[in-house]
Parts: structure tokens; C-alpha cells; sequence
């Protein structure tokens, strides 16, 4: 069979080669031919070899590494809504998941119910986002005569994770549509971008639909069908009820615990700690994220925090909030793990890394705290960040050279 396919794969490469009958099509080809195929050429002579690691590589292992938090997250899917429909006393919420959900049924105590749930909220939302994502990236290849980048993958799993489980899939196609084209591909693709396509097409949707992004009854799938809320439950996130209450909001509604093991209400994959951990240990072990980015954003949100606390406040509840709550609660370490993390929008020199990841981590909590409007802060700082990166990188590199002009003058 395999000898078979690279025959049949051999006979109809030429014509999508330059000068062949099919050759603007060569990018579709050629993304299909990688994805079945593996080289046939082999180094054979002693080599110099650095590393190893290429853009498909880090894109592979970034979007397994989002497996852990998107399996999580679909079983806290299933697990919030059936608790949710327990408390109404329903049995389903009226709209067509309900259709493929009653095959596998609502059993409270059944994990593959939850996990079913959630599965049937989430997949269409990835699909879709693939989908489309896709579609942009083919048109920009076959247009700029270049090879599809797996950057999509990425792209695509991040986008659908950060959104809530009742997103409407017309709005999932907009945002990415939004965080491909306007966030990567306008500048170039792959590489050129100076924003994360994820977090333009997810901040895209939360400023044009903002009560339906930002709403207390848009985090548990299923809650905004039944048109019924049992008193005691809204649905809100652990940020909104901190941004109504502070410290007692929260600690009155969720313990830390449920917090950190990711029993809560929120978007896909960002509640799970643990999970986002996993995926924190793969992508620093194989060198694809930056620890100082990661440690430089902890220690910023953490100066802030404090100093917020310090202070103190007599009419902002979220003053009160201390840091180990901001690390657990709304996207923070998702977004610290997948998104600040990203190698093409953030700082390259290793000391602007230090100052990007401080940047976020400072500005995550000013936003927080500060702005009433907007309890949940991480993806807009991440953004601000993304748009300082260069001059971070540009001072250290300036700083660099004189200093090393200095010392030869003294030579």
C-alpha cells in the first residue's frame, strides 16, 4: 500500500511542480503530500547539526500540547451543565446539541455524559474555526505561490479553546476569520505577524459582541436556551463575582481548590491549572516557550497584585484580590502558557523577555482591578504587550552595542 501511494504520488507530482498544468494548485499539493508522506532523503555524511526543531515541529508540539486543557475543558463542559440543568429540574436545553447529546443521554454520574456534553459544544466550535481557517490560509498560499504553514493548527485550537461553549459557529468563523486575515496574513503570514492571530480574532469578538463574549450566562453551555436561572446560580465566572464582591465573592461561590483543579465556570480551556501545567512542562521542556517569559509575568502580576493590595480600596472590591487568586482565576495561565509565550509576537533577546513578561503581568491586574468595565484582563494585555515587543527588543540590542563599544574604547 505505501509503496503504492508514493508511486501514485510520484506520477502526479510533476504537474504540480513549476511549469506543470497544475502548478498554482502546488501549495494544496504540497500540504497534502507532507501531511501522508514522510521524506525519503537522508543525510548520510557526518553533519553539523544545532538543533533539529522546525516550524512544523513547534506547531505540532504546541497544538498537542493544548490536548490536555481541550479534554478537561469538554468534561467541565458537561460537568457545569449537567449541574446547572439538575438545579432547573430540565433534562435538556432545547436547542439542536439536545438532538445529538439524547444519544449518549444526561446522566449526572456518568463521565461519558460529561465528557459527551462538552464534546458536542466544543467540536463544532474547533471544526469551524478550522474550517475557515483553512480555507484563508489556502487562498493566501495558492495567491502568494508559497507552502501552507501549520501555524493554523495552533491558531485554530487556541481560538476555539479561549471562547465560551455557546459560542454561535457564525461568530467562531468571523473571529478567525478576523485573527487570520487582519491578525497574520495582512502582514505577511506566518512569521511577520506582530499580534497572536488567536487573541486578535478573540478580542475581534469580544469588542463587536461584547454581551454575548462577556455575559454571566454565556460560560456554561446550555444556560442561555433554557431562559430559566435557579436563584443562587447566574453562571458567572470567578472574575465576575471578584469584580462584584472581591475576595469574598469569590472565596463565598468557589474554593482555591476548585479553582486550581478547574471545577468553575469559563471559557474551554482555560480553567484547569493542572492541565495547563502539562501543557507548561512540554513546551518548556522541548525549549518552545521561553521560562523567562513565563517567570517574568508571574513576578509582574505578583508586584502588582500585592502593591494593589496594599494600597487597598473602599470602593473597588477587586483591590482586595490577592495574586495567588489572579493565577488561577480567567485566562491567566492559559494565556501565560499558549498565548505569551508565542515566539513570533513576543520579545526574542533574552532580556526583553524579562521586561515583556513583567509588562503583562503588571498590566494583566491594572485591567483587572482598574477598569470596571473589563474584569478579565489577560488578553488585552497580551495584545499591549505584543505591540511594545520590538522596542523592548530594539532597546536591548541598542543597550548591547554601546555597551560593547564602551568596553572597546577602553581597550
Amino acid at each position: 500500500m505505501k509503496t503504492w501511494l508514493r508511486s501514485a504520488n510520484a506520477k502526479i507530482k510533476p504537474d504540480f511542480m513549476p511549469g506543470g498544468s497544475k502548478a498554482k494548485w502546488f501549495p494544496i499539493y504540497d500540504a497534502i503530500e507532507n501531511f501522508i508522506f514522510s521524506s525519503t532523503k537522508k543525510t548520510t555524511n557526518p553533519i553539523h547539526v544545532r538543533d533539529s526543531i522546525d516550524i512544523q515541529r513547534i506547531m505540532v508540539i504546541v497544538w498537542l500540547a493544548a490536548f490536555p486543557a481541550m479534554f478537561f475543558g469538554m468534561y467541565n463542559i458537561g460537568n457545569q451543565t449537567l449541574d446547572y440543568l439538575a438545579l432547573v429540574g430540565s433534562n435538556n436545553t432545547n436547542d439542536w446539541h439536545h438532538i445529538i447529546i439524547n444519544l449518549v443521554g444526561y446522566s449526572q454520574d456518568s463521565f461519558i455524559s460529561k465528557m459527551w456534553i462538552g464534546a458536542v459544544y466544543f467540536i463544532p466550535i474547533y471544526a469551524v474555526t478550522f474550517a475557515v481557517g483553512i480555507l484563508w490560509e489556502i487562498l493566501f498560499a495558492v495567491v502568494r505561490k508559497h507552502e501552507i504553514n501549520e501555524g493554523l493548527f495552533v491558531s485554530s485550537i487556541l481560538f476555539a479553546l479561549s471562547c465560551p461553549p455557546d459560542l454561535p459557529l457564525w461568530q467562531a468563523a468571523m473571529g478567525i476569520t478576523f485573527g487570520i486575515v487582519i491578525g497574520k496574513e495582512v502582514f505577511g503570514g506566518t512569521g511577520k505577524n506582530f499580534l497572536n492571530p488567536a487573541l486578535t480574532g478573540r478580542a475581534f469578538l469580544y469588542f463587536a459582541y461584547p454581551s454575548q463574549l462577556s455575559g454571566d450566562k454565556v460560560w456554561i453551555a446550555g444556560l442561555s436556551d433554557t431562559g430559566i436561572t435557579p436563584a443562587g446560580f447566574s453562571g458567572a465566572t470567578p472574575l465576575g463575582y471578584a469584580a462584584e464582591d472581591g475576595l469574598n465573592g469569590l472565596t463565598n461561590n468557589f474554593s482555591w481548590f476548585d479553582a486550581f483543579f478547574g471545577h468553575i465556570p469559563g471559557s474551554v480551556g482555560e480553567t484547569s491549572i493542572i492541565a495547563i501545567g502539562i501543557a507548561a512542562i512540554i513546551l518548556l521542556a522541548t525549549k518552545v516557550a521561553s521560562y523567562r517569559i513565563i517567570l517574568g509575568t508571574i513576578i509582574g502580576m505578583m508586584a502588582m497584585s500585592s502593591i494593589l493590595n496594599i494600597i487597598g480600596s473602599d470602593t473597588n472590591p477587586m483591590f482586595q484580590v490577592p495574586w495567588y487568586w489572579h493565577f488561577v482565576i480567567g485566562s491567566f495561565a492559559f494565556g501565560l502558557v499558549f498565548m505569551a509565550t508565542e515566539p513570533v509576537s513576543g520579545s526574542g533577546t533574552d532580556a526583553g523577555r524579562w521586561l515583556y513578561g513583567g509588562l503583562i503581568g503588571v498590566t494583566v491586574v491594572l485591567i483587572r482591578v482598574v477598569n470596571p468595565a473589563f474584569p478579565e484582563g489577560m488578553m488585552l494585555a497580551i495584545l499591549f504587550a505584543n505591540l511594545f515587543a520590538p522596542v523592548i527588543d530594539h532597546m536591548v540590542v541598542s543597550r548591547n552595542i554601546a555597551k560593547r563599544q564602551r568596553a572597546l574604547s577602553h581597550e
